[in-house]
């Protein structure tokens, strides 16, 4: 069976869930893609780590043989569904928060912590405006591009960060153009139309983008805590216990998540994630 026909894709997801009267009322076809054969795996993430994971699916599916039936959409709406009659082997979920509530509610085993997530300036090839700060962003006349509307965490989390600088008044006034989503945003950077806006590194990795952009760091101290984490656990109703146990080992080995590095997220192993751990307490209940 060709992949496509043996999980939920990407965008049938996200069709799907749009076209809900709410976010998660998922089909229930959708509650139980994939099956509970020994030679099969049932993966749900968040879509912003889908690139990590096809490809460590696809080095997983030749280590072991083993089928992953994948799917990458809204975290949100997959963990609503997950709260309800939903079920999947392994869940990989933004937002501590949820790995908790979803451990609270006996409906995930346990969650180890996978990756984190921060955000970035970026400008223009040559930064022809020369920005390299917050306060560059609040430069009057600066033309600056945002997706304040963008899909949760996105637009959220980065109207935290222009909060929390202290210059936010300043930077909106910048403003030339309220995008919906940080996809459509990216190219508007890239051909100039603006100097510059504020989006997570991992979009700066994606093929389409990479090498076409300048990245500048964010103070750390001015990131929203509660989109920063990427979490991975078994569910109660993984059909396989152990391969689920396995597969959650081999995501979390230092090779997968040189791949998440490569995605441009920090991996949970490296220096800089095990100081994230502790520092936001990304720990099991």
């Amino acid at each position: 069976m060709d992949e496509k026909d043996n999980t939920i894709g990407r965008r049938s997801f996200l069709k799907a869930v749009a076209a809900s009267a709410a976010a998660a009322a998922i089909s229930p076809d959708m509650l139980h893609a994939g099956n509970d054969k020994a030679d099969s795996l049932r993966v749900w993430s968040c879509g912003g780590l889908a690139e990590a994971f096809i490809k460590v699916n696809e080095n997983f599916e030749k280590k072991t043989g083993i089928k992953i039936a994948y799917t990458g959409a809204f975290a949100a709406a997959l963990g609503k569904s997950l709260l309800g009659n939903a079920v999947t082997d392994v869940f990989a979920g933004r937002v501590l928060a949820l790995s908790k509530k979803l451990r609270e509610a006996g409906k995930m085993v346990y969650f180890r912590p996978l990756c984190f997530t921060e955000y970035v300036i970026i400008t223009p090839l040559g930064n022809p405006a020369g920005v390299k700060s917050m306060e560059d962003l609040a430069r009057p006349g600066l033309p600056v591009i945002l997706a304040p509307g963008a899909s949760p965490p996105g637009g959220d989390a980065v109207m935290a960060i222009l909060k929390k600088s202290g210059l936010e008044e300043a930077i909106m006034a910048n403003l030339i153009m309220r995008e919906s989503c940080v996809i459509k945003m990216m190219p508007k950077v890239i051909n100039g139309t603006a100097e510059a806006s504020i989006v997570e590194r991992r979009l700066t990795c994606l093929p389409e983008f990479q090498g076409r952009v300048e990245v500048h760091p964010i103070p750390e101290e001015l990131f929203p805590p509660g989109p920063l984490t990427f979490t991975i656990g078994v569910m109660k109703h993984a059909g396989n216990r152990a391969l689920a146990d396995d597969y959650v080992d081999f995501v979390c080995s230092d090779d997968s998540q040189a791949i998440f590095r490569k995605q441009g997220f920090i991996p949970a192993v490296s220096e800089k994630g095990r100081e994230l751990v502790e520092k936001l307490g990304v720990k099991d209940v």
